[in-house]
């Protein structure tokens, strides 16, 4: 499991008008802050939602939420393929969609009783994409900020006529009324995707009683509340009314008493121990799941805890236990690699990590850790096959930043300059670092021939980066489609027109017969508005 940091920021913008506002600046101020205040409660969007929490990246979790989610997309008409998944690494119970993209809490999965629960949530939230209730919110907000506005132009009034008393109060009116509007709308939206994912779910066969049962848990705390919660000051509606009309919902459902199987649940328990041991306390890991327990969800979490508070050959009989019984289980043999990896015995990961490739080649993370083992012996031969494995990986998930870099690290090792230079740029790239992305796309131009794949890979990085027109239509390539063959294209990464020549002749060559130099140039593209697919990695879409 790796974990990423988050720190979207939030674009704010102030009123502006003919009018000279600047008596009003304090009211601004004032206006911003609730407004802001209000959209970071209400809106579902990743900044609002995913600020400051870590993004986690593990296989296992991703392949369950996608086996969850992806027959209540498809039920709702959405396309699975164009959905991100954010694991967001927090305890709240929480998830949010928005645009195409949904999060889910890791508090979420652990604190649900059974998997149908956070089911039930995913459907919701896919009830929010359908409705597409992200982009409608935002013009909720754009209207609830009218009667805001205009209160504050009143204030200022009220302030120039000696009344500043009164200012507040008009202020306040304004204030409320907007806010009261927006979150109106919001109920309304939430009503709605309560009603989707009952359908969602009785489409494929499966109860939302789970759904219920979730609410039903939060239910509790807000009754404490409930008197001195004004109904219309909450994001969602309440959850008394909500329990009450999904229950209604759920008993008319041919598939209420639906339930998950010993399967289904015990595999839940294996992702939950999973969290618990690599986000929990080690501590409190052992002390949920204490050695008296031999069932598999508790020596898989005492495999993390230990392997977390350095007691590698405790974590090692734990993991290994569990692979005597389940020799296939890919995730297993994953961290048993990470275990040896991370504790410098390298030449013993590689097996495990050979293992789980072999039982899931279609996971691209654990194609990375294999290549970045093989990588890290520095034998010239495993360095070779990590060059291969990587690729393969980025074949998968093009947008790996990781998997760039180590990929770079490999050409590097192997004194190809050029190809390090490219796959840096690439992972500088996806990693959201653009201004270096440019530095390292337009120093590795000089390796390749005009025209080439590389050439053509590190000119898409710059258009993109620069914004110099839209390349998109020659980068969109589906996810996870076939890939080159990885072969190096061009002249042995010389610039064009060198040919073979020595150095010392390269440097008496006239400036007129040299190759071209690091700069971004127009390309002209076949009829399709496509460009070939660079042998070195396909599947990278810019942005």
């Amino acid at each position: 499991m790796t974990s990423t940091s988050t720190n979207l920021a939030h674009n704010q913008q102030t009123p502006c008008g003919k009018m000279d506002l600047t008596p009003f600046k304090p009211f601004i101020s004032m206006v911003m802050v609730v407004f802001i205040s209000a959209a970071t409660v209400l809106s579902p969007i990743i900044s609002q939602q995913a600020h400051a929490q870590g993004l986690l990246r593990d296989a296992e979790i991703e392949q369950w939420v996608h086996d969850y989610s992806f027959p209540i997309l498809e039920a709702a008409e959405i396309d699975p393929e164009t959905i991100t998944f954010l694991i967001v690494g927090d305890p709240s119970p929480n998830a949010f969609a928005g645009g195409r993209t949904m999060g889910i809490f890791t508090g979420l999965i652990t604190t649900a009783d059974y998997p149908n629960e956070v089911e039930g949530v995913i459907a919701h939230e896919v009830g929010h994409l359908k409705g597409e209730h992200s982009t409608r919110r935002a013009d909720a907000f754009a209207a609830a900020s009218r009667p805001i506005l205009l209160s504050l132009l009143l204030a200022g009034a009220a302030v120039a006529a000696g009344a500043p008393e009164a200012a507040f109060g008009i202020f306040g009116l304004g204030q409320h009324i907007g806010t009261v509007n927006a979150l109106a709308y919001s109920q309304s939206n939430e009503s709605s995707a309560d009603a989707s994912a009952i359908r969602y779910l009785e489409t494929i066969g499966h109860s939302g009683q789970g759904l219920v049962d979730f609410f039903d848990k939060l239910r509790n705390p807000q009754v404490l509340r409930s008197r001195k919660l004004n109904p219309y000051l909450s994001t969602h509606p309440l959850a008394i009314d909500r329990v009450t009309a999904l229950t209604e919902n759920v008993n008319n459902s041919q598939y209420a008493d639906v339930k998950d199987s010993p399967e289904d649940i015990a595999r839940f328990r294996l992702i939950q121990a999973k969290i618990r041991g690599f986000l929990d306390a080690p501590k409190f890991t052992l002390r949920r799941y204490p050695l008296s327990d031999k069932s598999d969800p508790a020596r898989y979490a005492r495999a993390v805890a230990f392997y977390r508070s350095a007691d590698i050959e405790g974590s090692l009989s734990e993991i290994n236990f569990l692979l005597e019984k389940n020799p296939d289980n890919p995730y297993f043999q994953e961290l048993k690699g990470q275990m040896l990896f991370e504790t410098g015995r390298t030449y013993e990961s590689i097996e495990p990590h050979r293992r789980s490739v072999e039982l899931a080649p279609d996971k691209a993370l654990l194609r990375v850790n294999l290549g970045r083992a093989l990588l890290s012996t520095e034998d010239t031969k495993n360095v070779v096959e990590s060059i291969d494995v990587l690729k393969s990986a980025l074949r998968i998930e093009s947008g790996n930043s990781f998997g760039w870099y180590e990929l770079a690290r490999a050409h590097g090792h192997m004194g190809d300059e050029g190809l390090a230079l490219l796959c840096t740029a690439e992972s500088k790239y996806y990693g959201g670092a653009k201004g270096e992305a440019n530095q390292f796309a337009r120093r590795s131009l000089k390796y390749f021939n005009r025209g080439s794949r590389e050439w053509l890979q590190a000119q898409d990085i710059l258009v993109a980066v620069n914004g110099s027109g839209n390349r998109r239509g020659a980068t969109n390539r589906k996810r996870g489609g076939k890939g080159g063959k990885g072969r190096r294209g061009g002249n042995g990464g010389k610039r064009p027109g060198d040919n073979n020549k020595t150095k010392k002749e390269q440097e008496n060559t006239p400036e007129s017969e040299k190759g071209p130099k690091e700069e971004i140039e127009e390309i002209t593209l076949p009829e399709d508005g496509r460009i070939p697919e660079p042998d070195l990695l396909p599947e990278a879409p810019r942005e």
